[in-house]
């Protein structure tokens, strides 16, 4: 739960608004490169689906990577032909360069990408981009490796692709499950933002749009996928993986040095349902209180680490004082992120001061009980300073919890302001764009938009 009351910059979530007739709800974008021989059966296959399936206005977007041969030939050809297709040319290559680019300048709400091999089922489409059309996910992926997924490849490839995202996991901490394959989804205002904070232009773009998106704090859905390997894939999977890597190190350093403005992604406070008041339920506290417990666990095994090595050379009020110090920061840091929910650098100046003004609470809890133990005895063993330090922060831990809950990380809520009533030209004058920037900001149920029920002088 975030516990400061800033507006975010993302709005909330809600489905999308009603949209004018021929107005693409979807566009789906296709990077190619030198695909001279698959981009027509591709997109004329694509575009069938759709056309069949898909209840909304849709685009197809051909983005072509600099080819070299009649790719941009044959992708005028199509959008000549066919209504919804249209063509965008890149003089330089690159996956993630392309979505880039046609992704930011797309007029669509919902906007995706797929690999010309189709190798994906289209059957899928609809399922990935339903929840970015509800409100419910801000962006949305295919994965060939959930459990209900069907994948026909070889072992190579399959090898290849859960090694890596095993690397995602333990040095990331990524929680989705696949992160190249070529079938995801966003909302186009989650893109205007999380693209700019996207470095990589090619392969990696998809991993770091992903670990930038989790750790803001955005919902991914993950669609189970049937796909087929494309055994005529120009891949290189040697380049690709050193790029990869290179780019995991490159995003974990900037995770770790706090240098990414996250909090950019943030959405208005009460837009979590955790954010909201519910009568007679504390809000968050059991979630609080696990996470308070593993963080003030690893906390105290961290500090008599640092409390033993300091000892080795200094006195026991000194050592104590001195791991007390490095470990209260951490534990603050600590806390910030995974107890209490604050994402971003806004106000971590002040939440370690306060954190250092509990620290030296405990430091009085602590350093009073060796006080004691040495007024008891004049040589006391390093265990029983051990034993007496051990209770002596549990005390701290519970005043430290309450004091966290209460001063350093409040649960601040602000009543969201009442939206605003749409003029009324019956009793207020007022000019004809009024009603209709109303209607636009209205939240109303999306409905469907074919092609063929739309009158034919309307212009697609």
């Amino acid at each position: 739960m975030r516990t400061d009351s800033s507006p975010g910059t993302l709005p909330a979530r809600e489905h999308l608004p009603a949209a004018p007739a021929g107005t693409p709800v979807l566009d789906v974008v296709v990077p190619v490169y030198n695909e001279e021989k698959d981009l027509q059966p591709c997109v004329r296959r694509l575009h069938e689906h759709l056309d069949r399936t898909f209840p909304y206005a849709f685009r197809i977007t051909i983005a072509d990577n600099a080819s070299t041969d009649t790719t941009p030939q044959v992708a005028r050809q199509l959008a000549a032909q066919i209504p919804e297709v249209t063509t965008f040319r890149l003089e330089q290559k690159g996956r993630g360069r392309a979505l880039r680019a046609v992704w930011s300048a797309s007029d669509a709400p919902v906007l995706a990408y797929m690999d010309v091999d189709l190798s994906t089922d289209l059957n899928a489409l609809l399922p990935l981009v339903a929840p970015l059309i509800s409100g419910h996910s801000d962006l949305a992926i295919g994965s060939r490796l959930a459990r209900s997924s069907r994948v026909v490849r070889g072992p190579k490839r399959e090898f290849i692709s859960r090694a890596y995202n095993l690397i995602l996991r333990g040095s990331l901490q990524a929680r989705f499950s696949d992160a190249q394959c070529g079938f995801k989804a966003i909302r186009r205002d989650v893109a205007r933002i999380l693209l700019p904070l996207v470095e990589d232009t090619g392969w990696f773009f998809d991993t770091e749009m992903l670990v930038l998106a989790e750790r803001a704090g955005l919902r991914i859905h993950e669609v189970p996928v049937d796909w087929v390997d494309d055994p005529d894939s120009t891949v290189h999977i040697v380049k690709t993986a050193t790029d990869d890597l290179k780019g995991v190190w490159r995003v974990g350093r900037a995770l770790a040095t706090g240098s990414l403005p996250l909090d950019r992604l943030a959405r208005p406070f009460g837009d979590d349902p955790r954010d909201r008041d519910i009568e007679d339920v504390p809000t968050g506290l059991a979630r609080q209180l696990v996470g308070f417990c593993v963080v003030g666990v690893l906390s105290t095994l961290f500090y008599l680490l640092l409390y033993s090595g300091f000892r080795v050379f200094t006195g026991s009020q000194t050592a104590n004082a001195l791991a007390l110090l490095v470990s209260a920061v951490a534990n603050t840091a600590a806390n910030r992120r995974l107890t209490f929910g604050v994402r971003g650098r806004g106000g971590a100046v002040r939440h370690q001061a306060q954190g250092l003004v509990v620290f030296g609470i405990g430091l009085a809890l602590t350093s009073g009980s060796l006080a004691a133990l040495n007024a008891a005895t004049s040589e006391p063993a390093h265990s029983t300073e051990l034993a007496v330090l051990v209770a002596a922060n549990l005390a701290a831990t519970v005043l430290r919890f309450l004091l966290f809950r209460a001063w350093v990380f409040p649960d601040r809520r602000e009543d969201a302001p009442a939206p605003a009533a749409a003029p009324s030209c019956d009793t207020t004058p007022c000019r004809a764009g009024d009603v209709a920037d109303s209607w636009r900001d209205a939240t109303v149920q999306l409905l469907p938009v074919r092609p063929h029920d739309t009158d034919a002088r309307d212009l697609r």
